[in-house]
């Protein structure tokens, strides 16, 4: 089977506006400690595209979403590459595990995924990136990311119970 373009590229952009939409919520009413603390699920849509779509896909949609987010925030600093990089690294690791390392769709291929493009992408990148602002304060982050992870796969994992959804995801990740 091959994949359709049209669907790909419909579903990548409502899973770049979820994402954007998510964040800008998020940052606006769960902030704490100027931008430090804050519980975001923003990355939910794009480990979902990885899953969906693959590696190449799922990067296209980290980068999106981090830039629509900042030219949709109203912050006055330039935009900051390497949380760019680590919102791309979320989308490439989730797209590439759950496609070529983990062949069996299902729950593990949710989970492996979820926990690798987390403690890589968020964990680690975003945090290089965010410790010019906040110093070692980031350091923070990891158990709070540990717990916004587990969230997001727990409600991805759900999804994934469900018939339709479940459908939906096999029919679009079929391979040829």
């Amino acid at each position: 089977m091959k994949r359709n373009p049209i669907l790909a590229l419909t579903l990548s952009a409502m899973l770049i506006a979820m994402s954007v939409v998510i964040g800008i919520f998020c940052k606006t009413f769960l902030n704490f400690g100027g931008g430090l603390f804050r519980i975001t699920f923003e990355n939910l849509p794009i480990i979902l595209s990885g899953i969906m779509f693959g590696p190449v896909v799922a990067t296209v949609v980290g980068v999106a979403t981090d830039l629509i987010s900042y030219l949709l925030s109203p912050q006055i600093y330039p935009p900051n590459l390497v949380v760019t990089l680590g919102a791309a690294t979320i989308g490439f690791l989730s797209g590439f595990i759950s496609h070529f390392l983990v062949k069996k769709q299902g729950y593990a291929q949710i989970i492996i995924s979820g926990i690798a493009a987390h403690a890589v992408g968020s964990m680690i990148i975003k945090s290089i990136g965010l410790f010019s602002f906040y110093g070692w304060a980031v350091i923070w982050r990891v158990p709070t990311y540990i717990v916004i992870a587990a969230v997001e796969i727990t409600i991805l994992c759900l999804l994934y119970k469900n018939a339709t959804f479940r459908r939906l995801i096999d029919k679009i990740v079929k391979k040829d």
